[in-house]
């Protein structure tokens, strides 16, 4: 004989359907793959102070660190440095000596 707590699991057993459970894994996935694809931003405009408006960028290399490359942000008109970035790769740094 069946209690009713066993059939309530069975029903509900048999509800389940394993294709939305792998769609559901399938999309988790997807979603952590684009997440993935917008950790590194680069910067096309930002606000320059003596300029008083946001104006376009060029990226510098200013220093090699040992925890990621660090970028310079100028202003593309006067020059003057308007924001920086650490870019940290995952690559492991060796001395050649």
């Amino acid at each position: 004989m069946v209690s009713i707590f066993e059939s309530v699991i069975i029903e509900s057993v048999k509800k389940m359907d394993p294709k939305r459970f792998v769609d559901r894994l399938g999309k988790f996935q997807r979603q952590q793959q684009e997440t993935d694809a917008y950790q590194d931003f680069d910067a096309t405009q930002l606000y320059c102070p003596r300029c008083k408006q946001a104006v376009p960028v060029r990226k510098r290399l200013l220093l090699v660190l040992p925890e990621g490359e660090k970028y310079e942000y100028l202003c593309a008109f006067c020059s003057d440095t308007v924001g920086t970035k650490i870019d940290r790769d995952n690559k492991s740094l060796s001395i050649i000596g």
